[in-house]
């Protein structure tokens, strides 16, 4: 018996899929939120392994498969050699075992233009924390030490108290100590 099985990804928490693959008949669904930069995605996973010959995969579109054309290329081929069909809701493309040449160009072409956005987006990101790094903004969580914790942990450590003293002195756990020495040392 064929199975129609949803996979629904969005990228970050504040993100919610409802809108993908709204009012479609679907025996299972796996919905995620993560990147989809690889395939090491635990939903994705389980997608995988639950899929059997014959069975119709379900995505929104390309990009909420993959964003990276190989990923991407190499799911599809797997799924359909074995059996499985493809339905790309957004561009209205299927695979199976069979794909039109015309499918296979426009899966090659979709595909690269979703690596390429991610990339775009990855490079302003940086772009933007560099800015905003030049501007005196603090990037990430602040940082629990204040600058004369950080001078008096210095100083002490010279002395001779062991970094596992001072984590336990001031409450905070050892990757934060070296977290924050490295920051202070790269503000010098």
């Amino acid at each position: 018996m064929t199975a129609h099985v949803g996979y629904i990804r969005v990228s970050s928490f504040s993100q919610n899929g409802d809108r993908q693959l709204d009012g479609l008949k679907l025996d299972k669904t796996f919905e995620e939120k993560a990147s989809a930069k690889d395939t090491k995605r635990p939903v994705l996973q389980q997608c995988l392994e639950y899929l059997r010959e014959g069975d119709v995969l379900l995505v929104h579109s390309i990009d909420r498969l993959a964003r990276n054309l190989q990923d991407l290329q190499h799911l599809v081929d797997t799924l359909t050699g074995q059996g499985i069909n493809i339905h790309f809701h957004k561009e209205n493309l299927e695979f199976s075992g069979k794909a039109s040449p015309m499918n296979k160009l426009m899966l090659q072409l979709l595909g690269a233009v979703s690596e390429f956005e991610r990339a775009l987006i990855n490079e302003r990101r940086r772009e933007g924390m560099a800015a905003a790094r030049a501007r005196g903004k603090q990037i990430g969580a602040k940082l629990k030490l204040s600058d004369q914790d950080l001078k008096s942990i210095r100083s002490r450590l010279k002395k001779g108290p062991t970094k596992k003293a001072l984590v336990e002195e001031y409450g905070i756990s050892r990757q934060t100590l070296y977290d924050s020495l490295r920051v202070a040392d790269s503000n010098r």
